[in-house]
């Protein structure tokens, strides 16, 4: 009864979101009128409640999420610093003169932008208002040009630092510890930021390999969709304005993310640099006034107590959902999917899929991790590999006909002659590429685990996702002795 009250509550709040009611008082209110239910039909005891002051208690004392809001400062920051405008106007003058040059332009600013704001929406609009009127006048396709900024703009969700990744990293490492316990293993390794950082940085660049792949291939067998833009730009820039305008941005980049790779500095330092650095940048361009200091800060913290706000509600939601057993039905249920964890992973893969056409990321990731991910660990999936192909399967929603975010993102900002039907026409491409690196890292998953081991050393053994399950694992997952430490 428990377990059927806990998969109806899944479906109530998935409904309820889908229907637009806010995220965050959506999953604590589902939660509460659950555990009202489950106290009322004798299967939950409110008692679990108790533990939610420390849980809350735990989120503020986390030094990792520290790093959320200065994150999001350092990439409001940036977004107002018209960083975007002057690298595309130099990369076109660089690139635009050859078949397929603004293409190229448009990759390489949106994985730069990605590296330094992380803030998918803004970076979409942004690259919309500026780069698609150029490659319309340059005579581009506007399907090729559409799904190329589209899918250049979702870079951000696996090209860290991203702030989605930073909660990928804080649920999956609650998760590995959950999964531990219940295989016996009272001090497992942890799973850092750091390590989902450099876990995603090779798939990343492999996506932006693939992006810069087709254009060529467009350049070769279909130039007409992609001629020179001789037009685009009043001639080639000097290697001093290239050195001016590419030199910062590029200097944040590795100032923030290769201190956290080579260990130099924890996420929330990093993070910490890179807001100052964005202020410093800003302040360089003459354009860090009061007013638009008050701007950016009035803007990060709107969207800082947004994200928490869906924590906090999360935790509620997550915190009812074990006491009413149903992280236990999820994981027998994971474990009797036919064909292994291979099986039990992509179909949560798959269930994510499918949710990313409705959910934000963030309301998906919140709900559907903390319930998944310990079952999935317990099987044997590597949780590093397994924040590297949840960040992917996100980033391709976003990108998904007919529902997808980034789409929306474009068309709102898009001249009249490119219509919906165009847009979805043109990402169609790029979500098979997408597909396509997402099934390189499934066959290689050291695509996503070698760069982790490497510069913090190999942490929970890997398991192939296409082995058996292991008789001490499949014997832990079921046996309710093992998991007492859900109540604890």
């Amino acid at each position: 009864m428990s377990e059927t009250l806990a998969l109806l509550m899944f479906g109530v709040a998935i409904a309820a979101v889908m229907a637009g009611y806010q995220v965050a008082f959506t999953l604590a209110g589902v939660g509460t009128l659950f555990a009202l239910l489950g106290q009322t039909l004798g299967i939950f005891d409110l008692i679990f409640l108790t533990g939610l002051p420390s849980r809350y208690f735990g989120i503020m004392a986390n030094e990792i999420l520290v790093a959320v809001p200065l994150f999001v400062f350092m990439g409001v920051c940036l977004e107002r610093s018209r960083i975007a405008e002057d690298l595309l106007e130099t990369m076109a003058g660089l690139f635009g003169r050859m078949p397929g040059g603004l293409g190229i332009s448009v990759t390489l600013v949106g994985a730069m932008l990605a590296a330094s704001t992380g803030i998918v929406g803004a970076t979409v609009v942004t690259m919309g208002l500026l780069s698609l009127p150029s490659m319309l006048r340059a005579h581009y396709d506007p399907g090729l040009a559409s799904g190329l900024i589209c899918a250049s703009g979702t870079l951000g969700q696996v090209i860290p630092p991203s702030t989605i990744l930073i909660f990928v990293a804080t649920l999956l490492q609650t998760a590995n510890q959950r999964a531990q316990m219940a295989l016996d293993n009272p001090a497992p390794d942890p799973v850092s930021v750091g390590q989902l950082f450099a876990g995603t940085f090779l798939p990343g660049l492999l996506l932006v390999a693939l992006y810069l792949a087709w254009v060529g291939a467009q350049a070769v067998w279909r130039p007409q969709h992609c001629p020179p833009a001789s037009t685009a730009t009043s001639g080639r820039p000097s290697f001093s304005r290239v050195g001016v305008t590419l030199a910062p941005p590029l200097a944040l980049i590795v100032g923030v993310l290769g201190s956290i790779l080579v260990g130099l500095a924890t996420p929330t330092e990093s993070a910490s640099v890179g807001a100052v650095g964005a202020l410093a940048l800003t302040a360089a361009r003459r354009l860090l006034t009061t007013e638009l200091l008050r701007s950016v800060l009035t803007s990060s913290l709107t969207i800082t107590a947004m994200i928490f706000t869906i924590f906090l509600g999360a935790s509620l939601f997550s915190l009812v959902f074990r006491g009413l057993d149903g992280d236990i039905f999820v994981a027998d249920l994971l474990s009797r999917v036919p064909g292994g964890p291979s099986a039990a992973l992509l179909t949560v893969l798959a269930v994510m899929f499918v949710l990313g056409f409705f959910l934000d990321t963030l309301e998906l990731i919140f709900i559907v991790i903390p319930i998944t991910a310990p079952a999935l660990i317990q099987l044997g999936i590597d949780p590093v590999w397994l924040g590297v192909l949840i960040g992917m399967v996100l980033q391709t929603s976003f990108l998904t006909p007919p529902f997808g975010f980034a789409l929306f993102y474009l068309r709102g900002v898009a001249p009249p002659t490119v219509t919906t039907g165009v847009v979805y026409r043109g990402v169609l491409p790029f979500v098979v590429l997408q597909l396509a690196a997402l099934l390189m890292v499934w066959l290689l998953p050291e695509l996503a685990t070698r760069l982790p081991d490497t510069l913090f050393g190999p942490e929970v053994p890997a398991e192939s996702a296409s082995q058996e399950v292991h008789d001490h694992g499949a014997e832990n997952t079921s046996d309710e002795g093992d998991l007492n430490y859900l109540f604890e």
